[in-house]
């Protein structure tokens, strides 16, 4: 795992904050709440799958919202009791960075909204996917 001095080398500014300080990034105003290409998002430290644009869709939040993980244990849950609130808190399980939030006003079979700062992501289109080493999830827009 990398240390604090190599992140704040290799992430822009808004993508240490949020990743290493559980921060958020502005709605509307972020690199992935209107991406709509067909891909998968992985985590911007450790390179790790966490959703696809299978389950993506748009909540109106202003951040990018997905249905589901697409590799579940890579995604852990822990309870946020900061800004005066209850909510549940998304983590990178490999690198135990911040992504975001996840609620329950979501569509789908398991009503959940997983509310995701752009600044965790980064964004494989499908076509890049095989020279960027994800091809074993090609087959994920093959069916569709």
């Amino acid at each position: 795992m990398k240390n604090k001095d190599q992140l704040k080398k290799e992430l822009s500014p808004m993508q240490y904050e949020v990743t290493q300080n559980n921060g958020t990034e502005p709605p509307f105003r972020n690199e992935y709440w209107n991406e709509t290409r067909d891909g998968i998002y992985v985590d911007i430290v450790s390179g790790k799958p966490l959703f696809s644009s299978l389950d993506k869709y748009d909540a109106g939040c202003g951040w990018p919202s997905f249905t589901k993980p697409i590799v579940e244990e890579e995604v852990i849950e822990k309870e946020d009791n900061s800004h005066f609130m209850v909510r549940t808190e998304v983590r990178s399980k490999n690198s135990d960075s911040h992504l975001g939030h996840v609620f329950d006003d979501g569509p789908g079979p398991n009503g959940l909204r997983y509310c995701i700062n752009s600044a965790a992501l980064r964004f494989i289109p499908k076509e890049d996917l095989e020279e960027q080493g994800y091809g074993a999830y090609k087959k994920l827009f093959d069916e569709n």
